[in-house]
């Protein structure tokens, strides 16, 4: 007779912390690891703001869904395998940071019991990462002693087959290592690939979480190890049908009806308003408040936690509540309920006048979200947003224009493509710190938007140099900045550039097809691992209408730019300006190529372009 399921709360330690004969699996059929220093900066994030909180309340990350069928020792992460990897690398992180920390804590009382809480970190670490007992761990760091934990079992065994998990045997290189350096010297570089780029997904966001914690103090260090450890937590959900765990699995990640703190907040609003003998005229703007929103969730814009979200920024930099006693910056960031509820209940107070303000919200969104370089911006980080909202506030939604909020967008633009390039994370202070500061000036309409680009002007060019960023951008191999350089490139030519709905990321060189070989020759390509570093490059890349990318497929280059609707549809059809500018350039040549010369020459111009803009030229 089958098991039922066993949901249950479990604290981050204790889901990790399994039986000897117990292991986690990562199927064949899982996808591979991905995650990127922007899911780990807002992991970490997420952590310290709870941490700094003081909440007596525990932070929860989500379900896991364990399949269980083949025996009670193994558990196989249906749903969790992001987290449960990135969970591993965050607490080896960690445990290699509190092991320096215990060297060098002072020999007073105060040390001794932060020592203490140090050890206690380092113990449980060990044996939940190791499974090693307690009395096996020696008080302080000993390299063979270590060594000999640390080569034990891992707890995760990855049997993925998906062909872009060629890189899975890193998760166990770092985690059998005693040091960081040793874990640098073991791990694969890729060739061909510059600075941190040069490291897989695994030793990437392993790095950034060492570098993370070097920036806490031992105290800090030992706090968050416990928060994480003991103050944060998932629901566990084992099964002993696979079948019956997919569907779990589907289910749970359609729409839910989970109470979120919009829903808390309107409810508190909606009292206040009945109080006030208001609840009639609170209830015909919340109703057309939600309507818009509805419009924007639709286009992937702004939900009712996202318009409350940015109200907040607002809010606070408007109050410069931001902005300590001594003039520092503070980026700690209250949850909603919380701010709304108790730390601002003014503002709850003016049920009527806290909706009209969110409705011009709504409605600015709506409007710009039509303007092409706000089309680009939305691609970039959603953090984007919540200073842009701050921004928005001085105007009424029938006075904003293009005109009166480009410079603002371009300026936040500029500063969110550094953050696409670079190895740091937005909670840095040459992001986030930054921002804050801004959002005071943002939110100030006696601030002149020439002051704010100036700030923007200085802060680029002081914390990174032309060469820096050149450089990345001549490595950058994703897609964000496709969007940004298309649209420079209609500024350059006069063409008119518009996002639409239906795009593709198209590869002008085929990244795949059954004719990948001879077209590899004709480029002038040696080997695959030439090819692979190559193809993704920006100057390889464009914006194409999704008919028309479905339609050309993988053809030869002269098929794109030559064919027409009648027959095929190509570029020629397109009205995105550099495939625009392709078909006019080679349309009429003889059986014209697109060598690997063609992409590193595009590339180098559009590194150039997209430099000059960030720096402001």
């Amino acid at each position: 007779m089958a098991k039922n399921i066993e949901p249950k709360l479990r604290k981050i330690g204790d889901y990790l912390k399994l039986e000897d004969e117990t292991i986690f699996t990562i199927p064949e059929y899982q996808r591979p690891y991905s995650w990127e220093i922007g899911h780990c900066d807002k992991l970490w994030q997420d952590i310290i703001d709870f941490m700094d909180s003081d909440s007596k309340d525990r932070y929860f990350f989500g379900t896991i869904i364990i399949n269980c069928q083949d025996n009670d020792t193994v558990f196989g992460l249906i749903d969790g395998q992001q987290r449960t990897t990135t969970f591993l690398l965050l607490l080896k992180a960690l445990l290699l940071r509190i092991n320096v920390a215990i060297g060098t804590t002072g020999q007073d009382e105060e040390s001794e019991n932060l020592c203490r809480g140090l050890k206690e970190r380092r113990r449980k670490i060990m044996g939940i990462l190791y499974k090693a007992e307690t009395e096996d761990i020696p008080d302080k760091p000993e390299i063979d002693a270590d060594r000999v934990i640390c080569n034990n079992d891992v707890i995760i065994k990855n049997y993925s087959i998906n062909e872009l998990e060629e890189y899975k045997p890193e998760l166990t290189k770092i985690l059998s290592s005693v040091d960081y350096a040793e874990a640098e010297s073991k791990v694969v570089t890729i060739p061909r690939k510059q600075k941190d780029n040069k490291y897989t997904n695994f030793f990437r966001n392993f790095k950034y979480f060492y570098e993370k914690a070097k920036e806490l103090s031992d105290s800090q260090l030992n706090s968050f190890a416990k928060t994480l450890t003991d103050s944060c937590e998932v629901i566990e959900i084992k099964s002993w049908q696979v079948e019956q765990a997919i569907t779990m699995f589907n289910s749970l990640n359609s729409d839910g009806l989970t109470l979120y703190d919009a829903d808390i907040i309107s409810a508190k609003l909606y009292a206040v308003a009945e109080k006030s003998k208001v609840r009639e005229e609170f209830t015909k703007l919340w109703e057309e408040l939600i309507e818009l929103i509805d419009e924007l969730k639709q286009s992937g814009i702004a939900d009712i936690d996202d318009i409350f979200m940015q109200q907040m920024y607002y809010e606070r930099a408007a109050g410069k509540e931001i902005v300590t006693e001594t003039g520092s910056i503070n980026v700690t960031t209250p949850g909603l309920r919380r701010y709304f509820t108790e730390t601002n209940k003014n503002l709850m107070n003016d049920p009527i006048g806290l909706c009209n303000k969110m409705i011009n919200l709504a409605k600015i969104w709506k409007k710009v979200s039509t303007y092409p370089v706000m089309q680009v911006m939305l691609k970039f980080n959603d953090n984007a947003k919540l200073f842009l909202a701050s921004y928005f506030h001085r105007f009424k939604a029938d006075e904003i224009s293009e005109d009166s909020i480009k410079d603002i967008i371009v300026c936040l633009l500029r500063l969110f493509a550094v953050l696409e390039l670079v190895d740091i994370g937005y909670s840095s202070s040459a992001f986030k710190t930054f921002l804050f500061g801004e959002n005071v000036k943002l939110a100030d309409s006696n601030i002149s938007v020439q002051e704010i680009k100036a700030d923007f002007d200085k802060h680029i060019s002081e914390k990174w140099s032309k060469e820096e960023i050149k450089k990345y951008l001549t490595e950058y191999d994703k897609n964000m900045l496709v969007y940004l350089n298309e649209y420079l490139f209609s500024k350059e030519t006069n063409l008119y550039f518009a996002l639409g709905t239906k795009y593709d990321i198209e590869h002008i060189m085929p990244v795949s097809g059954a004719n990948l070989d001879e077209i590899r020759s004709d480029a002038n390509i040696d080997s695959k691992d030439e090819f692979k570093n190559i193809v993704n490059k920006l100057g390889n890349k464009i914006l194409l209408e999704e008919k028309i990318n479905r339609a050309i497929g993988n053809e030869w280059f002269r098929t794109k730019v030559s064919t027409k609707l009648s027959a095929k549809t190509g570029y020629i059809d397109s009205d995105y300006p550099i495939a625009i500018t392709l078909v006019r350039e080679y349309a009429n040549k003889n059986k014209p190529y697109w060598c690997k010369e063609d992409i590193e020459n595009a590339t180098e111009i559009a590194s150039d372009r997209i430099v000059n803009f960030i720096f402001g030229n």
